[in-house]
């Protein structure tokens, strides 16, 4: 998945089918008990999905490996680490879409965990899936300090001081109208942590320097801004049937958002700064950080 000459659509798409093919093979079988359980860890993380997170450990992998040094246990380090970040994403949409948090019927242009199943087995899948992404980032064939670090990483990306942390900041401020410094920070929690640990981790497993980290973490703080504001967008000018979800919760749930924030026009002024921002972070990395620039162009096109 290294080759540049092929066409980005090409890439991704052969990002996505490599992704849930591995996923597919590392969750638990349904004829392993409990097997109610372990289906409905896979009806949540095996339906339809962009798999952007995967692409950005495999893209920021590709930009940090030396040239010739692309090892079958780097490229095999770098698909648990993909799997990783895919587990705990799921397993967080599972969450929030139960009852008790945003109270969803749809995603991915399917019935929620919650839904198919019921509301115990998807807390009890959502629970499940999360330890198993620390269970395959132990198991990474790389040194043993790169795995602590990639740990270490997730673990604060997925806590209090990231997605969870930014999920509650959330909940408390449905109905108040947040300033734009706040609203930035609960994103960055919410939304941008895990597409940044997502980078980081592409860079962790293949042992990238100080000055390549560094151009990877503005270029991740970047886009994991871009991504929510997108969203934002999306919730207004989308529909259900494109969005795979329900369309205009975010205004029907009176959250703060970019767009009640700054306006349709002001969010994607933003956005057009946040792309150069991550295209200038990138510019140090040369012609390896190709498919970060694609993929940053690929985020942020989705608003349009």
């Amino acid at each position: 998945m290294s080759a540049v000459q092929i066409a980005f659509d090409q890439w991704l798409q052969a990002s996505v089918e490599h992704t849930e093919s591995v996923l597919d093979e590392l969750l638990p079988a349904v004829d392993e008990g409990p097997a109610r359980l372990h289906e409905a860890m896979r009806y949540a993380v095996l339906g339809p999905g962009k798999r952007v997170r995967a692409a950005l450990v495999h893209a920021a992998g590709e930009a940090s490996l030396q040239a010739g040094s692309a090892a079958t246990a780097q490229e095999l380090a770098l698909d648990y680490a993909a799997a990783a970040v895919e587990l705990i994403h799921a397993y967080s949409l599972v969450h929030d879409d139960l009852p008790c948090m945003d109270d969803d019927d749809l995603r991915r242009g399917r019935p929620t965990v919650h839904r198919q199943f019921d509301e115990a087995l998807a807390m009890l899948a959502g629970d499940a899936l999360q330890p198993l992404a620390f269970d395959l980032l132990a198991q990474m064939p790389i040194a043993p300090a790169l795995t602590v670090q990639a740990v270490q990483l997730l673990a604060r990306s997925a806590g209090s001081f990231g997605m969870a942390g930014g999920q509650a900041i959330d909940c408390e401020s449905v109905g108040h109208s947040l300033p734009i410094e706040e609203l930035q920070r609960m994103h960055r929690m919410k939304t941008g942590a895990m597409l940044e640990a997502s980078v980081l981790l592409g860079g962790i497993v293949a042992g990238a320097g100080s000055t390549v980290r560094e151009g990877l973490e503005a270029y991740a703080g970047a886009i994991g801004l871009a991504f929510q504001v997108v969203d934002d967008i999306l919730d207004v000018t989308g529909d259900t049937a494109t969005l795979g979800k329900t369309a205009g919760k975010d205004a029907a749930s009176a959250k703060p958002t970019y767009v009640s924030v700054m306006g349709l026009e002001g969010s994607r002024a933003l956005l057009d700064a946040l792309r150069e921002q991550a295209h200038e972070a990138l510019r140090p990395l040369g012609p390896s950080a190709c498919r970060l620039r694609e993929l940053a162009d690929f985020i942020v096109g989705r608003s349009h």
